[in-house]
């Protein structure tokens, strides 16, 4: 990598419907000189996530991406240079740098990693896909053992952990997922009990058939439809964890939000409830040792997607939207 050119990929315009390359840019510039008490960070891996999609329709938990400007991403990042105290040259860092190969930013705004082999794990399972499976379903959907989990987005980032964080917890498990490999593949790797293949467009029925008694918990990655079916089927007094809302996110969304809310959740005393991971961070200490330790165990497999060349994670954001991936997909740098 030249370390006087700086890459840059431009989200040029806010699509109207479905994200496609044309929305893209890449341009080079120079690398950014760091400030006091910046550092200056050179992007190794980039996390793709299907809220990438969402942050351009307006401002949510962050603030929006706008036309011409570099798109956003969180990154596992070398520090290269630093006028902070605390940061040294050859330190890994998440931080937001957005699609750049450098970037100049206050250390108050970077979270120091530990040395990690392989380094991607920094971003799957022992990051914010690791972190939001393991607090979404154990504190807020609090399973307990011989419930029945159900999960959409089940072979993503956060769903395939969510799915076995569920098994090791001693809970029947259902995975919700597109394609009938991918369903293949939750059951005969991932451990799950049984999977729901949704394109197969009767959703209600197989769901009802692989959860013949009912929902306890259901993690919700997708809103839409499958929420509206999942939530016919929860019994009383479940718990549902609203992680996200794919469905909604790219091209036109359903006509309709999802049917029996509120009255389903008032008849069946449902508990309801959206978080966000970064509200829970205190804690990450006792969560990741947890991971750390179903990982090496074997309890917990770690399926990652990895997409090589910064130049090619327009088309990875993309293919991510479609469902092309198992697992959490990055970009290598």
């Amino acid at each position: 990598m030249n370390a006087t050119v700086n890459r840059q990929i431009l989200l040029v315009e806010k699509p109207s419907g479905k994200l496609g390359p044309e929305h893209f840019k890449l341009v080079s510039g120079a690398v950014p000189e760091p400030k006091d008490g910046e550092a200056l960070l050179r992007t190794r891996l980039i996390s793709l996530d299907a809220a990438n999609r969402a942050w351009m329709h307006g401002a949510t938990y962050r603030s929006a991406v706008e036309a011409n400007s570099v798109m956003a991403g969180g990154s596992i990042s070398e520090v290269v240079s630093s006028k902070a105290p605390n940061l040294v040259p050859g330190d890994l860092v998440f931080a937001d740098t957005g699609w750049q190969d450098y970037a100049a930013l206050p250390a108050k705004q970077l979270t120091k990693m530990p040395k990690v082999e392989p380094m991607s794990y920094l971003l799957s399972v022992f990051g914010i896909a690791g972190l939001t499976a393991y607090f979404g379903l154990l504190h807020v959907g609090k399973p307990r053992e011989g419930e029945t989990v159900v999960v959409s987005a089940a072979a993503g980032s956060v769903g395939s952990i969510v799915g076995q964080i569920a098994r090791i917890k001693g809970c029947r498990v259902v995975g919700i997922a597109g394609g009938k490999d991918k369903c293949n593949w939750l059951t005969s790797e991932l451990g799950f009990d049984a999977a729901v293949d949704y394109k197969d467009g009767a959703t209600f029925k197989a769901l009802r058939a692989a959860a013949p008694k009912g929902i306890d918990v259901y993690f919700d990655n997708v809103g839409g439809d499958i929420l509206e079916a999942c939530i016919a089927q929860m019994n009383n007094f479940g718990r549902i964890a609203c992680c996200g809302a794919i469905s909604q996110y790219d091209g036109v969304p359903s006509a309709h939000g999802p049917r029996g809310v509120p009255g389903l959740v008032v008849v069946k005393r449902l508990i309801m409830q959206g978080f966000i991971v970064m509200d829970y961070m205190d804690q990450s200490q006792q969560a990741l040792a947890e991971l750390q330790s179903w990982v090496k165990s074997g309890k917990l497999k770690v399926q990652e997607d990895i997409i090589g060349g910064l130049e090619n994670t327009p088309a990875a954001l993309i293919g991510l939207l479609a469902g092309e991936n198992r697992g959490k997909r990055m970009v290598r740098v």
